[in-house]
């Protein structure tokens, strides 16, 4: 029996920095694809539960039973704490009901409301927007940071460039990163070269070119971070 499509679309969103996207098809008899480290945080809708997607260090495999329709915001790296109210680093590698996170009833009030809309990816927006409006701006150190490790530059770099220390810088990614910047810097680093061996560009020369020592360490930290060797993750059926 042949699985059923899954469709996939994004767009960037009305929230500054984020992306709304959709999901539908696949479910129980269609394919699960991992989804992967890409140092951003979600909050996102499926019928009858909100929940938040916090920063992964690995790849997350949904449970194949999940339901087949999603509606999600994706915020850039570093945005979603402010927005949530809770650090990161509380969140990592952890899918988690927005009724743990905010009021019972506000979460359960704002579900209900996407429950009984004809366009759940409009509402969801249009929750974020407002959330978003009434939150605290993100530090606009973490955007530096952001741009210096996904430029390839070193952390040593990157916190002189910032004006503060290692151990500083550390302790302020945690919270909004989940994780430090040797990590986020991995993960941003994995996303440039899945980017490019995407678009054609052969192993050897993605590694050099995406910042690793050679198409062994870019083999190596694929494995590590996603479960799956370089080659079978960019197979059509994972695309």
């Amino acid at each position: 029996m042949p699985y059923e499509t899954v469709e996939y679309a994004e767009r960037p969103s009305r929230v500054a920095g984020a992306v709304l996207w959709t999901r539908a098809g696949g479910g129980a008899a269609g394919p699960v694809y991992p989804v992967l480290p890409d140092g951003c945080m979600d909050l996102l809708w499926t019928g009858g539960t909100l929940m938040v997607a916090g920063p992964d260090t690995r790849a997350y495999r949904p449970d194949p039973r999940a339901a087949a329709r999603y509606v999600g915001i994706r915020f850039y790296p570093g945005t979603a704490p402010a927005f949530l109210g809770v650090p990161a680093h509380e969140l990592r590698d952890r899918r988690v009901d927005l009724a743990d996170l905010w009021p019972s009833a506000e979460a359960r009030r704002l579900t209900e409301r996407l429950d009984a809309a004809r366009d759940p990816a409009a509402v969801l927006e249009s929750v974020a927007l407002a959330r978003a409006g009434a939150a605290e701006p993100p530090d606009p150190l973490l955007a530096h940071v952001v741009e210096a490790l996904d430029a390839g530059r070193s952390i040593a770099a990157t916190a002189a460039e910032a004006g503060v220390n290692a151990r500083l810088l550390h302790r302020r990614s945690l919270a909004a990163f989940g994780y430090g910047p040797k990590t986020l810097a991995r993960v941003l680093r994995l996303q440039r070269a899945l980017a490019l061996a995407r678009g054609g560009l052969a192993y050897a020369e993605t590694a050099v070119v995406a910042g690793f020592a050679d198409q062994a360490h870019l083999a190596r930290d694929v494995k590590e971070l996603t479960g799956m060797p370089l080659g079978e993750l960019l197979s059509p059926r994972q695309a």
